[in-house]
C-alpha cells in the first residue's frame, strides 16, 4: 500500500506572497459578496420596487450559477495556459459590467441579461479559479495558501449582508448594484492587477520528451477513475450545501423549531466552518488533503442524518454539518492539486467546477419541487440520502488512495 506522503511541501518562494494572498483575500469576499450573496438582501426590494416576481428575480441566480458551470472548464484553460491574473481581472471587469446592467435595468429581460454576464464574472472570480492561481503560483505548497484564502472568503456574508443592508437603505437596491460595481472597477480590478504577478515560465520537459500543451490533461487509467469519484463526490456536496443553505428554515420549521430560533441556528454554521479551517490551518500539514476530504464528508452526514433522525439537537447537528462544509471548501481546493499535480490543476479545477456548478443551479428549484410535493420532510430523505452516498463515494476514493497513492 502507498502511504501518504509526511507533511506539507515547504513553500514555494514567492515574491509579495503576503500581498498576493491578501488582494485575493479581499476580491474573494468581495465577488462572493456582490454575486452569489447579493440577493439574499437585495430579492425582496427588488421584487417590491419593481413587481417583477420574486420567482424570476431569483431565478436570475440560478442562471448565472449554470453559465457559470458551462464557462468554467474554459476559464479553467486560460488559467493553465495564461495564468491567474489576466483571467480574474477580466472577472472582475465582467462583475462590474453585470452589476452596472442589474442596477440600470428597465426591464426584467435586462436584469436577467445581468445575471448572465455575472455568471460569465463567477466563473472567473471565485474560489476554483482563485485555488487554480494559487496553485499556478506555489505548485504543490499551494494547500496553506488556499486554506488561508478560505478564511478570508468565509466573511463575505458577514461583511456584505449588513452592508447591502445600509445601501438599500441609503440609495435603494439598483444603487446598490451599481455601489458594487464602481468597487468591482475601481477596487477589484486595480487590486488584482497590481498585485498578482504574471505567469511565469514553464520549465523546459526532461531530456528525451515532448512538452505537453496547457489545457490538455493526460490521467492515467487510476487516475481517471479517481477523478470521477471526486467529480461525484463534488457534484453530490454541491447539491446538498445549495439546498440546505435555500431550505434549512423550512427543514428546521419541520422539526418543531420556531423561525426566531430557527435563524439564530443557521447563524452557527458560519463560525463552524471558521473553527473547521481554522483546524486545518493548524494541522493540515500533517495529512493528506484525502483525510480532509474524509473527515468533511464524516462531519457533514453526522450533521444532517443527526437533523433528520429528529433526536439530536439540532444547533450540534448545525456544528456537525457547518465544520465539515468549512472543511470540505479547502479539501475542494487542496485534494486535486495533491492527486494530479499543479500542471494540470487549472484545468483539472474547471472540469470539476462545471457539473458541481450546474447542479448547484438546480438544486433550489428540485427542493422547492419535492416540498411542494411532499413537504420538508421529502427534502430531508433527499439530503439524508445524499449525504450517506457521498460518504461512501469518499470512503471509495480513500480506499483507493490507500492503494494507490496519488496517481500524479
Amino acid at each position: 500500500m502507498a502511504a501518504d506522503p509526511p507533511g506539507e511541501p515547504a513553500a514555494a518562494p514567492m515574491p509579495h506572497g503576503r500581498r498576493i494572498l491578501v488582494a485575493l483575500g479581499i476580491t474573494q469576499i468581495l465577488a462572493w459578496g456582490t454575486s452569489f450573496y447579493l440577493l439574499t438582501v437585495l430579492a425582496g426590494p427588488i421584487a417590491e420596487d419593481t413587481g417583477w416576481p420574486l420567482t424570476f428575480v431569483v431565478g436570475g441566480f440560478s442562471a448565472a450559477l449554470l453559465v457559470s458551470g458551462l464557462a468554467a472548464p474554459k476559464v479553467g484553460r486560460l488559467i493553465a495556459r495564461h495564468g491567474g491574473r489576466g483571467v480574474l481581472a477580466g472577472g472582475a471587469a465582467l462583475m462590474g459590467a453585470g452589476l452596472a446592467l442589474l442596477g440600470l435595468s428597465p426591464t426584467l429581460p435586462v436584469f436577467l441579461a445581468g445575471w448572465l454576464i455575472i455568471g460569465l464574472a463567477m466563473s472567473a472570480s471565485l474560489y476554483d479559479p482563485a485555488f487554480s492561481t494559487l496553485g499556478s503560483l506555489y505548485g504543490k505548497a499551494a494547500r496553506r495558501p488556499i486554506t488561508t484564502l478560505t478564511l478570508f472568503g468565509g466573511f463575505a456574508s458577514t461583511v456584505c449582508w449588513p452592508l447591502s443592508a445600509w445601501l438599500v437603505e441609503t440609495v435603494g437596491w439598483r444603487g446598490t448594484c451599481l455601489a458594487y460595481a464602481a468597487i468591482q472597477i475601481g477596487l477589484s480590478l486595480p487590486l488584482l492587477l497590481s498585485c498578482l504577478p504574471r505567469k511565469a515560465a514553464a520549465p523546459p520537459p526532461p531530456n528525451g520528451t515532448a512538452a505537453r500543451p496547457a489545457g490538455s490533461p493526460d490521467l492515467s487509467p487510476r487516475g481517471r477513475r479517481m477523478f470521477l469519484l471526486l467529480a461525484a463526490a463534488l457534484v453530490i456536496a454541491g447539491i446538498i450545501a445549495t439546498t440546505m443553505s435555500v431550505h434549512l428554515i423550512a427543514l428546521l420549521d419541520a422539526r418543531g423549531v420556531a423561525l426566531a430560533a430557527a435563524v439564530s441556528m443557521g447563524m452557527l454554521i458560519g463560525p463552524s466552518q471558521v473553527g473547521g479551517r481554522l483546524f486545518e490551518i493548524a494541522f493540515g500539514r500533517h495529512y493528506h488533503p484525502i483525510r480532509t476530504l474524509t473527515a468533511a464528508a464524516i462531519l457533514g452526514a453526522t450533521g444532517i442524518l443527526l437533523l433528520y433522525s429528529g433526536l439530536s439537537i439540532p444547533a450540534l447537528a448545525l456544528v456537525f454539518y457547518g465544520s465539515g462544509l468549512g472543511i470540505w471548501t479547502i479539501a475542494r481546493g487542496a485534494l486535486p492539486l495533491a492527486l494530479f499535480g499543479p500542471g494540470d490543476y487549472p484545468v483539472l479545477m474547471g472540469r470539476l467546477a462545471m457539473p458541481t456548478l450546474v447542479a448547484q443551479a438546480l438544486a433550489p428549484s428540485a427542493g422547492a419541487f419535492l416540498i411542494d410535493r411532499g413537504g420538508a420532510e421529502a427534502v430531508f430523505v433527499m439530503v439524508a440520502g445524499l449525504a450517506a452516498a457521498n460518504l461512501c463515494v469518499v470512503l471509495t476514493l480513500a480506499i483507493l488512495h490507500a492503494r494507490w497513492g496519488d496517481p500524479a
